[in-house]
């Protein structure tokens, strides 16, 4: 299951919830019918429970999004710190040059001179961009994620290339 956001709030009184999308495009959410909801972002697959999804917009960097299952502000309620995911499959493919976070965690990451830097353990999104978190035994590097540098992503080598020194 990829993660995709989490319910902070109900919205309203008609059982919509408001989400924090970990993502810069929830509204192409819109295209999957069922949503699946989980109380932990690590729960195994048979967790995740599916919703109908009957209607969804933006609203401010947040997105609000109501569920057949949901018909009230209770409902609602009942639903807050949730995260919502979904499997692989059900999500739209990404534009050349995007990836969904999950497919960046556990790829290594090597500078211009092939030196090994440690390897994706998370992102994080900043406002201005994401940020590759970079594991090396105890330390990390956070790496801005754009293109000045991060040069390459190759998926199907699970590499990053980054124009970043070993001791910055």
């Amino acid at each position: 299951m990829i993660v995709l956001g989490r319910i902070v709030a109900p919205f309203g009184v008609q059982g919509w919830v408001k989400i924090h999308p970990f993502g810069d495009d929830p509204l192409s959410w819109r295209r999957m019918p069922q949503w699946w909801l989980a109380a932990d972002e690590n729960a195994s697959a048979d967790a995740w429970r599916p919703l109908t999804l009957r209607a969804c917009r933006a609203h401010g960097k947040a997105l609000v999004a109501a569920f057949a299952e949901a018909g009230d502000r209770n409902a609602a309620e009942a639903l807050q710190g949730m995260y919502v995911g979904a499997p692989r499959e059900a999500l739209p493919a990404p534009a050349e040059d995007e990836y969904y976070w999950h497919d960046l965690i556990g790829l290594a990451v090597y500078n211009e001179r092939d030196e090994a830097l440690g390897t994706v353990s998370g992102l994080l999104s900043t406002g201005a961009h994401d940020v590759l978190q970079v594991k090396e035994g105890d330390d990390e590097r956070l790496i801005p994620f754009v293109a000045a540098y991060v040069l390459e992503v190759d998926l199907a080598a699970r590499r990053v290339k980054v124009a970043w020194e070993r001791d910055w």
